[in-house]
């Protein structure tokens, strides 16, 4: 009897590699100041401007 050929393991595709800068998640923070003491009151949501918020690392 031949032996059996079992079929190859399907290779998923590899994941794309994190934005550094935002760490996969496509946006960044920014800390708000006010007053003329420069007080902290929070913080702020922007658009990662490395990846363009898709959270991706750039290529080239």
């Amino acid at each position: 009897m031949a032996a059996r050929k079992t079929p190859a393991p399907a290779t998923a595709d590899p994941e794309p590699a994190k934005c550094p800068t935002c760490h996969g998640s496509g946006e960044v923070f920014r800390t708000v100041r006010v007053g003329r003491k420069r007080r902290t009151v929070g913080q702020q949501t922007g658009l990662c401007l490395n990846c363009l918020g898709s959270g991706e690392a750039p290529t080239g």
